[in-house]
Parts: structure tokens; C-alpha cells; sequence
């Protein structure tokens, strides 16, 4: 094998070296706005949807297993404290944002409108992945075991079959916990998604008798 000498960066490691600084201040700024800029796209989502009873009932096949994934992998992190390799993460690295897009695709399918799905698509690109990239980075600064865990482990789409580390590895012991699951709050994604499916059979039932309205006339 060939040697780099010391000191002297090949140029994809320089264009790497060179990327770095600019991922990292855009995922500073995308972890920052991702909260004020989800509250504007719920606005333009449900000015835009056009739901029907079909489309809310298929949307569940993707939200229901969000919603539960969430709750799942909120029960295992402990963040900051130490590196979750266990439950979900065992799967993938971030189920908690695989369980978001689960549930924000499939009211994207719910709303039915090419536009909400296209814009979803977008956001996540720019501030999701950005933000997964930064977090990445501040846990292979903070926990030494990290790239053994991200070569055992996708990023996002799950394995098939859990990855395997030694159990003592984790304080917690690896376990599902209620109490962190209440401490992480994740009941509340509970009750946004039920907000949203009520949201959205408001929108069906006034357009349904908008339309009923105008055929009298």
C-alpha cells in the first residue's frame, strides 16, 4: 500500500479538510431553525392538504410505526450520559429521526399533494442530515467507541438484524426504560400526530361541504 507522507494531504483529504468547517457551521444554523421552520411547514401543510378517508387511513401504515419507533428509542437514549447501542440503536443510529420521517412521509401521503411531499423531501435534506452530521460529530468527539458503533450500524435505514455489542458497555445495562421515556417526553409526539389527523379531518369535512354547498347552488 502506498504512503502519504506526513504532513502532506492528498487532495480528496484536503477537499474533505476544506468541506468540514462548512457542514459544521450549517448544521449549527439547521439545528437552530429546524424547530420555528417545522411550525411554518405545518402551517403550509395544512393550507395545502387535500385529505381524503382513504388517504388518512394509508398514511397510518407510516405514522403508527413512527409514532411507536419514537416512543421505542426514547425508552433506550440517555443523551449526553452515554452511547445507546442497544434496542433500536442497534438497528440504526438514529431511529428517533428515522421514527420523525416515518411520521412526517406519511402525513406527506395523507395530505396528498405532490408539493408537501417534494417540500418534505427538501427539508429533510437541508437541515435533517445536517444536524444528524453535527450530532455524529460531537459523539465521536465525546465517546471513543463511536466509529466501532457507525461500522456496525447505518446512519438511517435499519439493518436486518441487530448489530452486537458486550452489554456491560452501557451504564444503563441497555434496557427500556418508562422513566426515560416520560423524561424525553415522547408522548407528545403521541399527541401531535393525533392533532394533526384531527387538523386534517376538519380540512376533509369542510371541503366536503364546500362541495356539497356548491352543488345546491
Amino acid at each position: 500500500m502506498m504512503q502519504v507522507p506526513e504532513g502532506r494531504p492528498t487532495p480528496g483529504m484536503a477537499q474533505a479538510d476544506a468541506s468540514q468547517p462548512a457542514i459544521t457551521a450549517w448544521s449549527r444554523v439547521a439545528r437552530r431553525i429546524r424547530v420555528p421552520l417545522g411550525f411554518v411547514f405545518a402551517g403550509v401543510f395544512l393550507w395545502l392538504a387535500r385529505p381524503t378517508g382513504k388517504t388518512m387511513l394509508l398514511s397510518l401504515l407510516l405514522v403508527a410505526p413512527g409514532v411507536w419507533l419514537r416512543a421505542y428509542a426514547a425508552g433506550y437514549v440517555r443523551k449526553n450520559a452515554e452511547l445507546t447501542r442497544t434496542g433500536p440503536y442497534a438497528y440504526t443510529r438514529n431511529p428517533l429521526y428515522l421514527g420523525s420521517m416515518m411520521i412526517a412521509f406519511g402525513f406527506a401521503a395523507a395530505a396528498a399533494n405532490w408539493i408537501i411531499l417534494i417540500a418534505l423531501a427538501v427539508l429533510f435534506a437541508a437541515i435533517y442530515i445536517p444536524t444528524i452530521q453535527g450530532e455524529e460529530g460531537y459523539l465521536r468527539e465525546h465517546f471513543a467507541g463511536f466509529d466501532e458503533y457507525a461500522a456496525k450500524v447505518p446512519r438511517l435505514l435499519p439493518r436486518l438484524t441487530p448489530a452486537e455489542f458486550p452489554a456491560n458497555e452501557n451504564a444503563s445495562g441497555g434496557r427500556f426504560s418508562w422513566q426515560q421515556w416520560r423524561h424525553h417526553r415522547e408522548y407528545n409526539a403521541l399527541m401531535g400526530a393525533g392533532a394533526i389527523y384531527l387538523a386534517l379531518a376538519v380540512r376533509l369535512f369542510l371541503h366536503h361541504h364546500h362541495t356539497v354547498i356548491a352543488g345546491l347552488r
